[in-house]
């Protein structure tokens, strides 16, 4: 324990930390997505490595967007914060209006010019962009500013209502309307965020409130063809809800929850070490989804609850990394986008295991660096590479840095040094209105100066005597 306090108290420990968390996370990733897919694919193609080669991709496009955002300052991450959040609500309502269109005229998609709408995904030119993940990167950056410029008047109502609570939940609408899960992850990163801000409990207890209204009409709307509901059939959100309540026995579930009940199969298969890493069975079209949502069933089976383990302790070490960051930073921006971050990626971590492992109703959340999907992986190693950027910035990290800096091809790169803490730009010289004042007529600031108004005498007074004395 020594040893590891040492390893923790030195002042990179957190960028370390983080890196090697976030690096492990994808490897296995990568590697699980071929293991999941690889049998689909060459029965399907005739190449097992067409999954996984597209996840590959992705993941050097996302190790790019990682590389750039750590070497972004602070007051970057502020400014870009808007234009995120316009760009994503613009996105979210092109979707959600092709989507209805689609529902009227009866189809599957809807397309306008080179853009097309399928359920949670906008392919924009042959591009793949699903905008609620754009969502929760710009939430935390523009929330974070907000937060950080109203500063001690978050006490006060009117505050947070102005303007945080509107745009709020306008993408609480605009996301929820089509994906409930990334709406309950947003939620999560939103408490987070004003956890961080340090507000009252009782703004905690209306979210709470609030978000549990929300959540009742998202599946109430289902009903009415919300997300990939039918108007007129069973209500897709509401059955999941039930079944996690009250779960009849497997033989008489039928197809409602015959994603959980091989789900299930597959960790029992799996048991303490796997039944080896490529040999599960599961995945043989058995088992809905097994390179997404329930990716971590086939891990349980492969891997066996050691592998089990080693993902979730792994995530453990990106929390406890993340409200390090957030703790030792010593800017209030980076302190809250740090805390929101953290918040994000481990809620929904925990949304889609508990999910998988029978914990939590399933949602469809994928699971960070792990699921395949290439929006989701980018804009998740985009936050990392914020995250590492904050890690730089703190302040036994930067004076580290300084100390001894790296070569300057390393900075060049790699990522250039962070500011020091404390500095501040000292204030201009005010300019002399009529020049230098003399010396002789400068006024005396000791305490023999006359008072004013007072005539000095420069008679010398008393005897010589007293003058030598």
């Amino acid at each position: 324990m020594a040893a590891l306090r040492g390893l923790l108290d030195r002042p990179l420990a957190s960028y370390y930390l983080l890196l090697s968390s976030a690096g492990l996370l994808l490897l296995i990733g990568l590697t699980m997505v071929f293991s999941a897919t690889s049998v689909k694919d060459y029965a399907e193609d005739g190449n097992a490595s067409a999954s996984v080669t597209k996840q590959a991709i992705f993941a050097v496009i996302g190790i790019g967007v990682f590389w750039a955002c750590q070497r972004l300052p602070a007051s970057t991450y502020r400014s870009l914060g808007r234009p995120l959040l316009f760009s994503a609500i613009g996105l979210l309502l092109v979707l959600n209006l092709l989507l209805a269109y689609a529902r009227l005229t009866q189809q599957d998609s809807a397309r306008i010019g080179p853009i097309e709408a399928r359920l949670l995904w906008l392919f924009i030119g042959g591009v793949q962009v699903q905008p609620s993940e754009l969502a929760k990167f710009a939430l935390v950056l523009w929330g974070a500013h907000v937060i950080a410029r109203k500063g001690a008047a978050l006490g006060w109502w009117r505050e947070l209502a102005t303007p945080l609570f509107p745009v709020m939940g306008l993408l609480f609408v605009l996301v929820g309307y089509n994906d409930t899960g990334t709406m309950l992850c947003l939620l999560a990163l939103v408490v987070g965020l004003l956890w961080a801000a340090g507000v009252r409990m009782r703004v905690f207890g209306t979210l709470t409130v609030v978000g549990l209204l929300g959540v009742g009409l998202l599946i109430a709307v289902a009903s009415l063809g919300a997300g990939s509901g039918e108007r007129g059939a069973d209500n897709y959100r509401l059955a999941r809800l039930t079944l996690f309540l009250n779960p009849p026995p497997p033989d008489e579930c039928g197809d409602p929850c015959y994603q959980v009940y091989q789900g299930r199969l597959a960790i029992e298969h799996g048991g303490w070490f796997g039944v080896g890493l490529g040999k599960g069975s599961l995945k043989w079209d058995w088992l809905p989804e097994a390179h997404n949502d329930f990716i971590f069933a086939i891990i349980a089976e492969e891997l066996g609850v050691i592998g089990c383990v080693v993902i979730l302790s792994l995530f453990a070490v990106l929390a406890y990394t993340g409200l390090r960051i957030a703790r030792r930073v010593d800017d209030p921006f980076r302190r809250l986008a740090a805390a929101a971050v953290t918040t994000w990626l481990v809620s929904q971590a925990v949304i889609n295991i508990g999910g998988v492992v029978g914990l939590l109703p399933i949602t469809g959340l994928p699971l960070p660096f792990i699921s395949d999907g290439g929006s989701a992986l980018v804009v998740t190693l985009a936050a990392i590479g914020m995250l590492a950027s904050f890690a730089r910035a703190e302040p036994d990290a930067a004076r580290a840095l300084h100390a001894r800096p790296p070569a300057r091809w390393v900075r060049l790169l790699w990522a250039p040094l962070p500011p020091l803490p404390g500095r501040r730009r000292r204030p201009a010289t005010p300019p002399a209105g009529r020049g230098s004042v003399p010396r002789s007529r400068e006024r005396r600031h000791d305490d023999q100066a006359a008072p004013r108004g007072v005539r000095q005498d420069h008679n010398r007074g008393g005897t010589a005597s007293e003058r030598r004395r």
